[in-house]
């Protein structure tokens, strides 16, 4: 398991630098923007989860994309949050906006996405030990029990940073920036 979870960090951790150092050739972000910040989806709990679990699903999907679906989605998503983290800190108070904006439900949600990346890389990487000879069988039982465990447990995690995210992260955020 340790391969999985190591490709799972460096992909992220790559998209994340990268987003976050592409941030400087974007304009800069006013503090008066976060105070006018509209989200692009409906700002409820059915829609910030259906949004969320699409994500999960995708790199829970690397298991039978050969792990390609987990790949696009950490890069991507890791760009996403680089970006995000690096457009805060041209902000005058970014550890406040972080810990307002981001902090009450990224706690959740981040390692639901990375927990939901190393088991859509697991199923890939038993089956290329198994063409490696390194195992007697593709898929065990094991396998299939660590997966479908590593899914539950970021359905369950993106289901609170879902909650946290609609209904605490915005009163923490209020109450941390006014």
């Amino acid at each position: 398991m340790k391969l999985p979870i190591i490709l799972t960090l460096t992909i992220f951790s790559l998209g994340f630098i990268v987003g976050f150092i592409s941030i400087n050739n974007l304009s800069k972000i006013d503090d008066k923007d976060l105070s006018n910040f509209k989200p692009k989806i409906n700002f409820n709990f059915p829609s910030i989860l259906s949004n969320n679990l699409k994500v999960i699903f995708l790199m829970l999907a690397g298991a039978i994309t050969f792990g390609l679906s987990t790949f696009i989605n950490l890069i991507y998503n890791g760009f996403n949050v680089g970006l995000l983290i690096g457009s805060i800190f041209q902000t005058n108070e970014p550890l406040k906006v972080i810990a307002g904006f981001i902090l009450p439900h990224g706690i959740f949600e981040i390692p639901a996405i990375l927990i939901s990346a190393v088991a859509g890389f697991k199923i890939p990487y038993e089956v290329t030990l198994y063409l490696l000879d390194k195992k007697e069988k593709p898929i065990t039982n094991e396998d299939i029990k660590e997966f479908l465990k590593l899914s539950l447990i970021s359905i369950i995690l993106i289901i609170i940073a879902a909650f946290i995210e609609v209904y605490i992260t915005p009163k923490i955020a209020t109450y941390l920036l006014t």
